[in-house]
C-alpha cells in the first residue's frame, strides 16, 4: 500500500467581529476575488470597472476598519494581552475594567495637508475600535498594569496566589 502524500496545511486567522467597521464575509470574499483577479496579472482593473466612481472599497483605506491584532498568552503569574496598533499614540487608547470583561478601545485620527505651487490636497480620516475579552476567575483585577509603547499596546492582569498554585491530581485504575 501506498503512503499517503502529506499536504501543508495553510493557517488562516478570521478578523474578530467588533464595534462599528466589524468585519464582513463579503467584503473578505470580495477582496479574495480581487486578489485572484491581480494574481492573474488583471491588477485593479475589474473592480474599477464594477463599481461607481469613489464609492466602495476600491477608493477606501481598508486598513481603518479592521480590528487590531491580538494575543493573549497565559504565563505561570499572570496572563498578557498585546494589541498591535500602529499609528496611536497612549493618549487614542483606553481600557477599561467592568462586569468581568476588560474592553480596549482606540481612535486613530489623521489629517493631512500638501500645499504646491499647482495643487492643494487636504485628507482627513477616522477609524475606532473595541475589543473585549472576558476576564478569567483567578485574576487580581485591582492590580491589572497597561504599558504602551512603539505601537503596542500590553496589558498585564496578574494571578492570585491561589490561582497560580497547581495541585496534581492522581489518576485510578477504574
Amino acid at each position: 500500500m501506498a503512503e499517503p502524500t502529506k499536504l501543508p496545511v495553510k493557517k488562516k486567522t478570521i478578523p474578530a467581529v467588533v464595534g462599528r467597521g466589524s468585519w464582513n464575509p463579503f467584503d473578505a470574499l470580495r477582496r479574495e476575488v480581487d486578489q485572484a483577479f491581480q494574481n492573474f496579472g488583471l491588477g485593479a482593473l475589474p473592480l474599477a470597472l464594477t463599481q461607481p466612481m469613489f464609492q466602495g472599497e476600491f477608493f477606501r483605506d481598508r486598513s481603518w476598519n479592521t480590528a487590531p491584532a491580538v494575543d493573549v498568552i497565559e504565563k505561570d503569574k499572570e496572563f498578557e494581552i498585546t494589541a498591535e496598533l500602529p499609528g496611536l499614540d497612549e493618549k487614542d487608547v483606553e481600557v477599561k475594567l467592568a462586569n468581568g470583561n476588560l474592553t480596549i478601545k482606540g481612535e486613530k485620527k489623521e489629517e493631512k495637508e500638501e500645499h504646491e505651487k499647482d495643487y492643494y490636497v487636504s485628507e482627513r480620516r477616522y477609524g475606532s475600535f473595541v475589543r473585549s475579552f472576558p476576564v478569567p476567575e483567578g485574576v487580581s483585577a485591582d492590580k491589572i498594569e497597561a504599558s504602551f509603547a512603539k505601537g503596542v499596546l500590553t496589558v498585564r492582569l496578574p494571578k492570585t496566589t491561589e490561582a497560580q498554585t497547581e495541585k496534581k491530581v492522581p489518576v485510578k485504575a477504574a
